[in-house]
């Protein structure tokens, strides 16, 4: 059980916590996929409480590495980049719009997920293994997954329209990239 304290280990203990992250954002897809969105989104939100604890822990017992912030990323990507574009995709989107409408909607997607993929990419060139800046520079993916996550509870609450679900998406995807400060947790 050594390796879950050594830092080069790929399978220490702030990793072990990142594939929980990663199995539930794949559970949540799935259950996208069968319009479960109830279960995705307790699924995503169990996915982002083990992202809190996998840096908190790597901090802690030093377990920090180059490996270990490449998986965050992509755990990050699919838990807080696809899982909600694809619930606010197969929820509202796919229900709501048809022909031109519904690629329009693919296309703010596709944005939203390249704007993402963009910020974690930026993210990783910039960071260094072990270090915490006091903010962040754009809207972290996780915050964007929750401001997501609000929308779509506003529109399935019919506090907004299915169209004002675009302009929304299209703002917090450009906000990942933005010069706004966040502070860090």
């Amino acid at each position: 059980m050594k390796f879950l304290y050594n830092s080069s280990s790929h399978f220490n203990l702030a990793n072990m916590f990142t594939f929980v992250n990663i199995t539930a954002g794949l559970l949540a897809l799935y259950f996208i996929t069968q319009e479960n969105f109830f279960l995705a989104i307790i699924l995503a939100w169990i996915g982002g409480a083990f992202d809190i604890f996998d840096g908190k822990i790597a901090r802690k017992y030093k377990l920090s590495n180059e490996f270990g912030i490449q998986l965050d990323s992509f755990a990050d990507f699919l838990s807080f980049v696809l899982v909600p574009v694809f619930l606010i995709f197969q929820a509202i989107y796919s229900s709501s719009f048809s022909g031109v409408m519904l690629l329009i909607a693919g296309a703010i997607s596709v944005y939203y997920v390249i704007s993402g993929l963009r910020r974690l990419i930026e993210f990783n060139i910039n960071s260094d293994a072990g270090e915490v800046s006091r903010h962040f520079i754009g809207v972290p993916t996780p915050l964007g997954a929750i401001l997501l996550w609000l929308v779509y509870l506003a529109q399935t609450y019919s506090l907004i329209p299915s169209f004002i679900v675009f302009f929304l998406m299209v703002a917090i995807g450009w906000s990942l990239n933005s010069k706004i400060k966040v502070p860090h947790p």
